[in-house]
């Protein structure tokens, strides 16, 4: 029976426990032609495309999340409580923040701070602190290194404004941050509530300070370092 969602009309058990989310519908599709054999488009609802199939003798799924930790928000927490998903990797793209980072540097991002206010709804009076899940962030490490994949280790941003007026590069900096994206921030914070685990496995797209960035089909289609990283630990 199909589940009662607006966002998703995949059945109960069409999704594995392990899913990849990228943002682009169109890297999700990519993913699945690439490298799951027997791939089954499970949901295409807006276009947010959704696969299922094999990954060395695995069942995994991909699913696109859309742009934005509102975007993120919706499709991991169907995941996590409605279609008993227990892990979430995304697999996106970042600008740098650390200029010891390059274009195609791949990040395991260790936590997620953020200009959102996602976080209120969980009724703590603070600021909370959004953070992947060990257990992944550990297995990524250990499959980047068998892989030969330098990885970098360290805070994301996660911010609400593309093009902003003021710009907070200097003071993101200061704080050590790696990167700047869009959605993990949302995501760690749904899997923590549902006690399941997730992580952003990103790739640097673009510099802010010199220019310099990649096409849409290269984020799409070469970024692939962090997608079989990803598939290592599915």
């Amino acid at each position: 029976m199909n589940m009662a969602t607006l966002h998703n009309t995949a059945a109960k058990g069409d999704f594995a426990k392990t899913v990849l989310m990228p943002g682009d519908p169109l890297r999700a599709k990519f993913i699945a032609d690439t490298y799951l054999k027997n791939a089954v488009l499970v949901n295409n609802v807006r276009g947010i495309q959704g696969y299922t199939g094999e990954f060395q003798g695995k069942k995994v799924s991909v699913m696109a999340s859309g742009m934005g930790i509102p975007s993120i928000g919706i499709y991991s927490y169907e995941l996590f409580n409605m279609y008993d998903v227990d892990n979430i990797i995304r697999v996106g793209s970042a600008g740098l923040v650390d200029p010891q980072l390059k274009i195609r540097s791949v990040v395991a991002a260790m936590s997620a701070y953020s200009n959102s206010a996602y976080g209120a709804q969980f009724g703590y009076r603070g600021n909370l602190g959004a953070c992947a899940s060990w257990k992944l962030l550990k297995a990524a490490d250990e499959a980047a290194r068998r892989l030969g994949v330098p990885m970098y280790i360290g805070p994301t941003c996660s911010s609400d404004t593309f093009y902003d007026d003021n710009s907070q590069l200097e003071v993101l900096q200061k704080m050590h941050v790696l990167c700047m994206e869009m959605e993990a921030y949302g995501l760690y914070l749904n899997a923590a509530r549902a006690g399941k685990n997730a992580l952003s496995l990103l790739t640097i797209s673009d510099n802010p300070y010199t220019g310099e960035s990649c096409t849409p089909q290269e984020v799409r289609e070469t970024f692939t370092q962090m997608m079989e990283i990803a598939l290592e630990i599915a």
